[in-house]
C-alpha cells in the first residue's frame, strides 16, 4: 500500500514522504491515527504543501539547534490551567498546550510530537520537560504549571 505521510513516524519517514508499508499497517494504525493518507496522483500536490510546511519549521542545522536550545532553557515557561483547591488539574496539561506557551514566549515553532514529559501534568507544580531539536540536540525545558 503506497501512502503519504502527513507527520513524522519513527522509523518510517517524515511529513510528506511517500512510503510503501503492508495493508494492515496501513488500513489500521497509520490513516485512522491521521498520521498518513492513501497515494494519489491529487496527493502529490499536497505533498509539495507539507513539505514547505515542515521547512518553515525544521530546525537548520545543530548551530541553529543550540541557539534554539539556549533560548528555550533560558527562562520558564508558566501555564495556566483550571485546578480544584488541592492543586489538582481539571484534565491535564498536554504537549500540545506545551508547544503554544513556547512559541508565545520564544516565537519558536516546536512540532508538539518532539515535546516528551515524564508521565501526565496532572496537578500545579514545577516540571521539566525534554524538547528533541535535532537529531544530537536535546533541551530541558523548565514549565510551571499554576492555577487559573
Amino acid at each position: 500500500m503506497k501512502l503519504i505521510l502527513t507527520r513524522e513516524v519513527k522509523g518510517l519517514g517524515h511529513a510528506g514522504d511517500i512510503v510503501t508499508v503492508k495493508d494492515g499497517y496501513g488500513r489500521n494504525f497509520l490513516i485512522p491515527a491521521g498520521s498518513a493518507i492513501a497515494w494519489s496522483k491529487g496527493g502529490e500536490s499536497q505533498i509539495e504543501g507539507l513539505r514547505r510546511a515542515r521547512a518553515a519549521r525544521e530546525i537548520r542545522d545543530t548551530e541553529h539547534a543550540n541557539q534554539v536550545k539556549n533560548t528555550l532553557e533560558s527562562g520558564e515557561i508558566t501555564l495556566k490551567a483550571r485546578a480544584g483547591n488541592e492543586g489538582q488539574l481539571f484534565g491535564s496539561v498536554t504537549t500540545k498546550e506545551i508547544a503554544l506557551a513556547i512559541k508565545a514566549k520564544t516565537g519558536v515553532d516546536i512540532d508538539r510530537h518532539k515535546i516528551t514529559t515524564k508521565g501526565q501534568i496532572k496537578k500545579v507544580g514545577k516540571y521539566n520537560v525534554k524538547v528533541a531539536l535535532h537529531s544530537h540536540v536535546v533541551a530541558d525545558l523548565a514549565i510551571a504549571v499554576v492555577a487559573e
